[in-house]
């Protein structure tokens, strides 16, 4: 069973930047896509970024490509979300996930789809992103 633990939440000021860590427990990261969803209030879950394990590929949706950057540091067995540019429609839950490798055709596959929370093989318990004046 692998627990993943989300942290780096917190209020931002817009404009400013914050790093999402997402640390995995029981299980290497090895074999698994890793991916960033957030939640806003009474929105779907959505995929924002998430990256490969075979090759290190990565998407990134429309609304954070260019100010978001994921990497993975495989070793620490942890995830990062790196933030800049931080708006205040970026506001949500933010959710770490995985997803078997093999399970996926490409990584897109992992951030698109239309039902994360059945998807996904294991999930975090989220942590808060407050983007405000």
């Amino acid at each position: 069973q692998v627990q993943l633990v989300e942290s780096g939440g917190g209020l931002v000021q817009p404009g400013g930047s914050l790093r999402l860590s997402c640390a995995a427990s029981g299980s290497t990261l090895d074999y698994y896509a890793v991916g960033w969803f957030r939640q806003a209030p009474g929105k779907e879950r959505e995929g924002v970024s998430c990256i490969s394990s075979s090759d290190g590929s990565t998407y990134y949706a429309a609304s954070v490509k260019g100010r978001f950057t994921i990497s993975r540091d495989d070793a620490k067995n942890t995830v990062y979300l790196q933030m800049n540019t931080l708006k205040p429609e970026d506001t949500a839950v933010y959710y770490c996930a995985l997803i078997l490798d093999l399970r996926i055709t490409t990584v897109q596959d992992m951030c698109v789809t239309t039902d994360p929370e059945n998807d996904m093989d294991y999930w975090g318990k989220g942590t808060l992103v407050t983007v405000s004046p």
